[in-house]
């Protein structure tokens, strides 16, 4: 295999871990264990789903590694193509992890407080919850951050469809949008979301073209010496 094509393919398996990892931290095992409304009723999840309200804070433990190597991964597939936007996938991409690691903080700390009670313990956990939802609200900034440089690359260096590069500036931009959204109107969760479309789209567009195709074979050959050459 090309060492480039390795380096592509090997970048969209850490994309797609942090991936998987989100999906079943947020869509799966929080819903079981949060109520939006009612504290009382998050603790007691909390306390009758022990083990898997540790699973949960593993699983942000584990999107918090996968973001971090792909961040790496990204940087060394795109250094011989611009190595500023690289970089700046690398280190926006890091930020993110950050913002990983203080969320899970958050969430051990709710299991904690629930397994050894003190004061007003729902409503400590729900606060915890509801910190851990804002982190990743206001991260969305470097969610954003992170695919604009991804979508520079992409164009320039013609390994892949122009469209995916375009898709990846656009949502990058409504990334950034979407916390200044949600924190300046009322009522505006629904368009919050709508915002995270199109960066949605555009990163599982960008976790299947590593993963099937790598790269354009026609790129290979074109491909600057240094990234070429990795082992």
């Amino acid at each position: 295999m090309h060492p480039l094509v390795r380096t592509a393919r090997t970048t969209g398996l850490f994309y797609l871990g942090m991936a998987l990892t989100a999906i079943m931290g947020f869509l799966v095992v929080r819903p079981k264990l949060f109520a939006s409304d009612d504290p009382g009723v998050t603790l007691a999840n909390l306390v009758s789903h022990d083990s898997l309200a540790r699973a949960g804070v593993a699983l942000e433990l584990a999107m918090v590694v996968a973001q971090a190597l792909t961040a790496a991964w990204f940087y060394r597939l795109f250094r011989g193509v611009d190595s500023f936007a690289a970089s700046g996938i690398a280190a926006f991409g890091l930020v993110n992890a950050v913002v990983g690691l203080a969320s899970a903080a958050m969430l051990g700390t709710a299991v904690q407080v629930s397994a050894d009670p003190f004061g007003d313990a729902a409503a400590t956990v729900q606060v915890l919850h509801l910190i851990s939802l804002n982190l990743w609200a206001v991260g969305a900034l470097f969610f954003g951050l992170w695919l604009i440089p991804m979508g520079r690359c992409v164009l320039r260096s013609g390994w892949m469809p122009r469209g995916l590069g375009w898709l990846l500036i656009a949502g990058g931009f409504g990334y950034v949008l979407s916390p200044f959204v949600l924190y300046l109107a009322d009522d505006a969760q629904a368009l919050f979301d709508a915002l995270a479309y199109p960066a949605s789209v555009a990163e599982f567009w960008m976790v299947g073209y590593l993963l099937v195709v790598g790269v354009r074979r026609r790129a290979l050959d074109e491909a600057p010496a240094p990234v070429a050459a990795l082992p």
